[in-house]
């Protein structure tokens, strides 16, 4: 497998579900949630001060069906991404687009609501995908579509943080636009 940041984060990614599965509790440690009383009596969450979690929702997941979605997508669209805005910007348009998911799903959903997944950020490199569309030699049409049918997935199926989705595409798309016009 070529080293990539991609490559990376999908194995730390995955490196995580494994350890998700052999220490159970960790899920609930890591997962991103405003405030909420867990079942050890203890409140927890990004409101009492546990700011990690901001980070930390892109690390657990909940199923292998939900990381191998997750983890697909970061493969078929981290790569082209990568390869045309490069290591550093492709980073940064990921994390970005973590911390405006996370910070909407913080600021939308009720303050006990737990949210898993790297979906924000995915909806972060749909969002910098559909900026950069014509530049990097993508059909902007399909993934507006790819969007469209994914957003409306959220509504579907049930137990799907759209809240998340919306804040990484603004994030995603607004860091690639920001990238765009560096470029010379």
């Amino acid at each position: 497998m070529k080293r990539t940041a991609t490559n990376l984060l999908i194995t730390v990614i995955c490196g995580f579900y494994l350890l998700q599965l052999l220490i159970p509790s960790l899920q609930e440690q890591l997962f991103l949630i405003n405030k909420a009383a867990f079942s050890d009596g203890t409140i927890h969450g990004v409101g009492t001060g546990e700011w990690y979690r901001i980070l930390t929702v892109a690390l657990v997941h909940g199923g292998l069906l939900h990381l191998g979605f997750n983890m697909y997508g970061l493969l078929i669209l981290g790569n082209p991404i990568e390869q045309a805005f490069g290591r550093n910007k492709f980073l940064a348009i990921f994390f970005v687009s973590l911390i405006t998911g996370s910070l909407a799903s913080l600021a939308l959903n009720p303050s006990n609501q737990p949210s898993v997944g790297a979906s924000g950020a995915l909806f972060g490199l749909f969002g910098a995908m559909w900026v950069a569309g014509k530049r990097i030699g993508v059909d902007v049409k399909s993934i507006t579509v790819i969007i469209g049918i994914n957003f409306a997935m959220s509504f579907v199926l049930s137990g799907i943080d759209w809240h998340a989705h919306l804040g990484g595409l603004i994030g995603g798309a607004i860091v690639a636009k920001i990238a765009l016009r560096k470029r010379v």
